[in-house]
C-alpha cells in the first residue's frame, strides 16, 4: 500500500510539475506559439549566455559550454524528457520533448554560422600564407584521412557492425571537425601560428575529400560500385574553383573591396564583403562542393584587399552569433538518453579514429621534413575533433536506407565526446613538445 500511494504521490508531483512549466512557457510567451523560432532564439540566447558563463568562470572553453547548453535544452534531452512528457509543447519533433521545437530553422542558422566562421578565418590567410603549405596539406591530410578510415573500417567489423554500416561510419569517423578545430584554435590564440596553418591547409583538403566520399559511398550503397567519373569530375571542379579563385578571383574581388572601402561607409563595406562571402558559398554549393570551402575562399580574397582587417572586425561579431547558435544546435540534437546503449562501441571507434588520425597525420609530417614541434602539434589538432561532415555522411546513409539507423545516435555521442576532448589533447600536446625540447637541449 505505501509503495502504491508513493507512486499516485510521484505521479501527481509529476504532472503538477508539467502543468506549472508549461503555464510558465504560456506566461512568458502570451503573443508568440511555442513552436516560433523567436521563442526558441530566446532561449538559446539566455540559457547559452548563463552555461558558457559559467564555463568561463571554470575555465574551460567556451565550445564545451556550447554544446551543454544545447544537451540541456534540446528536444532529446533527458532532463526534459523527464520535465514535460509526451504530449508538451515539442513533442512531436524528433520524437523527443524539451525547449527547443524548430530544429530545421535552428540548422539552417548552424549552416549560416559555419559560412560566417570559415569566412573569417579566410580573412587570417592571404594566398602566400596558403600557397606555402599547397603541397605539404594535401600529403598530410590525404595520408591521415585514407590511413583512418581503413583502420577504422577493420575496427568497426570486427565489433560486429555489417558492411555499408562499417564503410559509412569509417568514411565519417576519418574526417576532422573544421568548425570545432577552428573554433578551439581562436579561443586558445592560436590561429595564426604556422602549426594552425597548416592544419587549417589540412582541413580544406579533407573537406574537398568528404565531398568525394559523399558521393562515392551514395554509389556503392545504391549501384553497388564506385562511380570513377563523379569521383573525377569533382575533383576537377573542387581544382577549377581554386585555381579561379588564386587567379581570376584575385584580381577582381580585392579591388572591388577597397573602392567600396574608399566611400568610408561601414554598413556598404559590410552588405559587400558578406555579398562575397555568401556569394561564394552559393557557387561552390552550386557546383557540388561544400559551402564551407567556397566561405573560405572567399576569406581568402578579402585578405588580399587593403581592407581586410576593417572587414574582418566588421563581421566578427556577426560570426560570433551564429557561431554559438551552430554548436548549440549541434548539442541539442545529440539524443544523449541513448548513451549506454553505444558508450562501449563509441570509446572503442574513438580511441581507434584517434590514435590513425594522429599516427597518420604524424607520419604525413616527417615524411614532408616538417619541423617535430609543429608536426606533433598539428597531429594532435587534428587527432579528436569530429563533427559537421561526419553526421552529414552518415545522415546521408539513414536517408537513403542504406544503414542502419542506430548509426546517426552512435556518431552524435561520438562527435560531443571528441569535441570534449579536443582542447585537453591540443595542451596535452604543447606539454609534449616543451618536454620534447627540454630533451634536445640537454
Amino acid at each position: 500500500m505505501q509503495n502504491i500511494s508513493l507512486q499516485l504521490d510521484t505521479s501527481e508531483i509529476h504532472n503538477s510539475l508539467n502543468t506549472t512549466v508549461n503555464s510558465l512557457i504560456e506566461q512568458i510567451t502570451p503573443e508568440l506559439p511555442h513552436a516560433s523560432f523567436v521563442t526558441d532564439l530566446a532561449f538559446i540566447m539566455i540559457i547559452g549566455a548563463i552555461v558558457t558563463l559559467a564555463f568561463f568562470k571554470i575555465r574551460q572553453p567556451l565550445i564545451i559550454g556550447y554544446l551543454f547548453a544545447g544537451m540541456l535544452i534540446g528536444p532529446l534531452s533527458p532532463f526534459w524528457s523527464w520535465v514535460l512528457p509526451e504530449g508538451g509543447p515539442s513533442s512531436d519533433v524528433l520524437g523527443g520533448v524539451g525547449i527547443l521545437s524548430n530544429i530545421s530553422a535552428l540548422n539552417l542558422f548552424a549552416e549560416i554560422g559555419v559560412i560566417l566562421l570559415l569566412f573569417v578565418i579566410g580573412i587570417e590567410f592571404p594566398y602566400a600564407k596558403i600557397k606555402s603549405i599547397g603541397r605539404v596539406a594535401v600529403g598530410v591530410g590525404t595520408l591521415g584521412l585514407f590511413s583512418t578510415l581503413g583502420v577504422v573500417f577493420y575496427a568497426a567489423t570486427a565489433l560486429g557492425l555489417g558492411f555499408l554500416d562499417a564503410l559509412f561510419i569509417s568514411a565519417a569517423l576519418s574526417i576532422s571537425s573544421t568548425a570545432i578545430i577552428v573554433k578551439i584554435l581562436e579561443e586558445m590564440g592560436r590561429i595564426r601560428n604556422e602549426s594552425s596553418i597548416l592544419v587549417l591547409g589540412i582541413l580544406i583538403v579533407e573537406d574537398i575529400i568528404a565531398v568525394i566520399l559523399i558521393s562515392s559511398l551514395q554509389s556503392i550503397a545504391l549501384v553497388g560500385t564506385i562511380s570513377i567519373e563523379s569521383v573525377i569530375i569533382i575533383a576537377l571542379v573542387a581544382a577549377g574553383l581554386i585555381v579561379g579563385t588564386f587567379t581570376l578571383g584575385t584580381r577582381v574581388i580585392p579591388p572591388l573591396i577597397d573602392k567600396v572601402a574608399a566611400a568610408e561607409h561601414r554598413e556598404i563595406l559590410l552588405l559587400s564583403v558578406l555579398g562575397v562571402c555568401f556569394g561564394y558559398a552559393l557557387l561552390a554549393n552550386i557546383v557540388g562542393l561544400s559551402v564551407a570551402i567556397g566561405a573560405f575562399l572567399a576569406g581568402v580574397l578579402v585578405a588580399e584587399s587593403k581592407s581586410a582587417e576593417v572587414a574582418k572586425l566588421l563581421s566578427s561579431p556577426i560570426k560570433d552569433m551564429f557561431v554559438a547558435i551552430f554548436f548549440i544546435s549541434v548539442g541539442a540534437l545529440m539524443d544523449v538518453s541513448e548513451l549506454e546503449n553505444y558508450i562501449f562501441i563509441a570509446i572503442a571507434l574513438i580511441a581507434v579514429a584517434t590514435g590513425m588520425k594522429f599516427g597518420g597525420n604524424l607520419i604525413g609530417n616527417i615524411i614532408f621534413r616538417q619541423r617535430r614541434g609543429k608536426a606533433i602539434r598539428s597531429a594532435f589538432t587534428l587527432g579528436a575533433p569530429r563533427g559537421e561532415f561526419s553526421i552529414v555522411i552518415v545522415k546521408v546513409g539513414v536517408d537513403i536506407g542504406a544503414v542502419s539507423a542506430f548509426l546517426f545516435p552512435l556518431i552524435g555521442i561520438i562527435s560531443i565526446i571528441t569535441a570534449f576532448i579536443s582542447p585537453f589533447l591540443v595542451k596535452a600536446g604543447d606539454k609534449i613538445i616543451t618536454k620534447v625540447e627540454e630533451k634536445k637541449d640537454v
